[in-house]
């Protein structure tokens, strides 16, 4: 990609005014998808997974990987431009179009306000969410250990996510805004999402496709 970090943050901060913070899902999905990103080969190759379930039973429909060149070096912050490509080609692999999807990482809580769920959103229309393992920016108070406590996330000024406790005493997730969807709605379906485990299930399955290594859920 010949393009230079000033380039991509000026394309970031285009593409970030276009990204929808209210909730278009009127009732619950039928769908939820799950899509990470793993980079083989020391980095050459991009592999991208999308996953496909039912909601709210959770149960495996549908899935599929992309592999593709890896064509722009670890930036922070910049990661999503590295990653989309391969991720658009893993959801067009996918036999029918999620009603949201669920990305490992980042959407509104991002310096930039732009982080990997915010992008996919924007390019596709369709309603994502993002769900970080590990905080980004911003500054947050510790939720109550039960499952279902939550605390805002903050930065300068700004509620850019939610702290959500998916197991108790388990290390939380960091829930934010990608497209079209509500701060509140995004939180809800993450921990409807995650019924046993730290992660949502839509994620868990995605990690474990993107990196080779089965999963339960597909050999039900």
């Amino acid at each position: 990609m010949n393009r230079s970090v000033a380039d991509l943050i000026e394309r970031q901060r285009q593409l970030a005014a276009q990204v929808e913070p209210c909730n278009h899902l009127t009732a619950d999905p039928e769908t939820v998808a799950g899509v990470d990103v793993a980079f083989p080969e020391q980095g050459r190759i991009t592999r991208a997974a999308a996953v496909l379930l039912s909601f709210p039973e959770l149960e495996p429909i549908d899935k599929a990987t992309a592999e593709l060149p890896t064509t722009l070096p670890y930036i922070p912050g910049l990661l999503s431009f590295r990653e989309l490509p391969a991720v658009l080609a893993a959801l067009r692999g996918l036999g029918r179009q999620p009603d949201v999807v669920l990305c490992d990482g980042q959407g509104l809580a991002h310096p930039r306000r732009f982080g990997i769920a915010c992008h996919l959103g924007v390019e596709t229309g369709l309603v994502t969410v993002g769900v970080g393992k590990s905080r980004l920016c911003g500054h947050h108070d510790d939720p109550d250990p039960e499952r279902g406590q939550h605390c805002p996330l903050v930065d300068g000024g700004d509620v850019i996510g939610s702290v959500l406790r998916t197991r108790t005493r388990v290390r939380p997730v960091y829930v934010s805004i990608g497209h079209r969807i509500s701060l509140q709605a995004a939180r809800d379906l993450v921990l409807r999402c995650a019924p046993r485990y730290r992660l949502p299930e839509p994620i868990r399955c995605a990690d474990r496709l993107a990196g080779n290594r089965q999963s339960s859920v597909w050999s039900r």
